[in-house]
């Protein structure tokens, strides 16, 4: 009976511990870099495993409005930093801290985020000014 209970629980760890691997990892963004950029919400997705802030930021080349993807923590993670799903709401003006893709895509890593009245929310240690940041407004 021992034998048996130890092959139940040491098959039920191995099966969970596949599912944490399978999780993807982030190493499509690049930490070396963080970068803020500012713009309009148009919509934050309160979802597991990761919510999602997209918002758009006015192209500096042409002027016109592109869609930026940020990925976030789960919903009880970025809870603990003060989100709610109504923090933010279409149209409201915020900056986004950020590690980028490293394709270049528009999108990046979710560090932190400047409200319009001032408030942060989020990882306010990567949020702070390092050397070799950038802005994008």
């Amino acid at each position: 009976m021992t034998a048996r209970v130890t092959i139940i629980a040491t098959i039920a760890i191995a099966c969970s511990a596949t599912a944490a691997l399978a999780h993807h990892s982030f190493s499509m963004f690049d930490r070396d870099k963080t970068l803020t950029m500012t713009g309009l919400v148009k919509e934050l997705e309160w979802t597991n495993p990761h919510a999602w802030l997209h918002m758009m930021v006015e192209d500096q080349k042409t002027g016109k409005p592109v869609l930026w993807s940020f990925e976030m923590g789960g919903v009880g993670q970025i809870s603990g930093q003060g989100w709610k799903p109504d923090s933010v709401k279409p149209g409201d003006k915020v900056s986004v801290q950020m590690h980028p893709l490293k394709d270049g895509s528009h999108g990046g890593q979710y560090m932190s985020v400047t409200l319009a009245d001032g408030r942060t929310l989020g990882n306010n240690q990567d949020a702070a000014r390092r050397p070799g940041q950038n802005v994008i407004q």
